[in-house]
């Protein structure tokens, strides 16, 4: 019979369950925070993950003619996504083990057409990408990452204000004095899409020719020129973003905490990529995916609505002769992306028996969406059951969250896009205090228990 205590559960500090880990956790967080700080825009990130994973060989369909135990393959999706996987012991068709994060977050991105000067200062104009508070973005340092081509088809990336030496850029706000029609504005319109411009200079170029209107203008595009080769039509073939110049800092006098931008998703991306490199004989073909384009519906080719992911499991398939129905069937996929942490200071948006909490582990997520759980996946209780099993055998320490109060708000993951594809599915990842703003909130403890959580699924003993 059990005892009184045994009846009930209650989610605690992690501490309380494993008061060995803090250490490990600290040590952790200085790599992530080393990620966090040089990787700002997805194009970066697959850079990254390219350098780390040395031990990885391209997947040419091709060619590959069998899939062997511990071979390990990558698949770079423009250079905005990629895949790594790690071929199991167990056959395909038992299915495969899916961890599936996506590397890029809310920011700014340039106009096709940004540059303008007015009353002899230089702006770019923007356009936010995802879910943003747009009054958090003006008078905070910004820098500017990107790709763009040229006319001879050559490219150059750009990435300036990252370092201390760099200039950096600015959105400018209103002083209080002269705010009151501002002030009178909601909160959403404190701040319009219309008015994030970024300062980009203000000298006027050095010239006897008295037709040049623009002088500002001029002279930053003779700059651009200078440092980079390119034109002002140049812009119409670039991608850049502007992000919050901030380098990831330690919060808290027990340095518990990580504050940085861009943690949505890539605090998870990180931990996914250590367990997955470190993943060197599953049981189960082990398929890592750092995805595009989730912060607005996954949308595009390189986002998780494309097949490009489907396509290559299609292709392993054909190498194993197997049916790909077959595989996802018999497959589970941990949707690597956050929740929302309780804070307390705005509680009365959560509710606080199914909200997460920082320092009380990975956060499993059945369900997001809104209202009527709508856009959600919902993982079922075999699928929840699965999870919770690995997770208590392997020690790793986890809570159960849900995305605030029903009827508040609500929000989406890539979850549902693999479900789609009959794979089990349930969103599996780190507790986020200020998410989407341009300086969220961790804790160490979360992120190295999330990255315990990847390496046992991955490895699947």
């Amino acid at each position: 019979m059990l005892k009184s205590s045994e009846y009930s559960h209650e989610y605690h500090h992690i501490l309380k369950d494993d008061k060995s880990c803090k250490e490990k956790a600290y040590e952790f967080a200085e790599g992530y925070k080393s990620f966090i700080s040089a990787v700002k825009t997805e194009r970066e990130c697959v850079k990254y993950i390219l350098n780390k994973a040395t031990s990885y060989v391209e997947f040419d369909a091709k060619k590959v003619k069998e899939l062997k135990p511990g071979d390990k393959y990558f698949i770079n999706n423009r250079g905005k996504a990629i895949v790594l996987l790690t071929i199991g012991k167990k056959p395909l068709s038992d299915g495969v083990n899916f961890v599936v994060s996506h590397i890029d977050s809310p920011r700014l991105d340039l106009k096709p057409n940004p540059l303008y000067e007015s009353d002899d200062i230089g702006f770019f104009k923007t356009h936010y990408y995802g879910g943003i508070k747009k009054y958090q973005w003006p008078t905070i340092p910004l820098s500017m990452h990107g790709r763009v081509y040229k006319e001879d088809g050559s490219f150059v990336d750009i990435n300036c204000g990252e370092k201390e030496e760099d200039p950096k850029f600015i959105i400018t706000d209103l002083l209080p004095h002269l705010a009151k029609e501002q002030e009178g504005r909601t909160l959403r319109e404190g701040i319009k899409g219309e008015e994030l411009n970024i300062v980009i200079g203000s000298l006027p170029i050095q010239s006897e020719d008295d037709d040049i209107k623009c002088k500002v203008k001029e002279n930053t595009l003779k700059i651009l020129y200078e440092t980079y080769g390119i034109k002002e039509k140049d812009f119409a073939r670039a991608e850049i973003e502007f992000v919050p110049a901030y380098m990831a800092s330690d919060i808290g006098f027990d340095r518990s905490l990580i504050a940085a931008y861009g943690q949505d998703d890539r605090v998870c991306a990180y931990p996914a990529l250590m367990a997955e490199i470190e993943n060197d004989a599953p049981e189960l073909t082990s398929i890592t995916v750092f995805t595009d384009k989730e912060e607005i519906g996954s949308e595009g080719n390189t986002g998780m609505v494309s097949e490009f992911l489907f396509d290559i499991v299609e292709d392993l398939c054909d190498v194993s002769c197997v049916k790909a129905r077959d595989v996802y069937r018999h497959s589970i996929c941990l949707s690597s992306d956050v929740n929302s942490a309780y804070d307390p200071t705005f509680a009365d948006v959560y509710e606080k028996l199914n909200s997460s909490y920082v320092n009380r582990g990975v956060v499993l997520t059945k369900y997001t969406g809104h209202a009527g759980k709508s856009g959600s996946n919902d993982a079922s209780a075999e699928t929840m059951a699965k999870v919770i099993k690995l997770m208590d055998d392997r020690k790793v320490v986890w809570q159960i969250g849900e995305l605030g109060k029903v009827d508040i708000g609500g929000g989406g993951t890539i979850a549902k896009y693999m479900s789609q594809r009959n794979v089990d599915t349930i969103d599996v990842g780190v507790a986020v205090l200020s998410m989407h703003s341009p300086y969220e909130v961790t804790s160490k403890l979360d992120i190295y228990h999330t990255y315990l959580a990847y390496k046992a699924f991955l490895l699947n003993k």
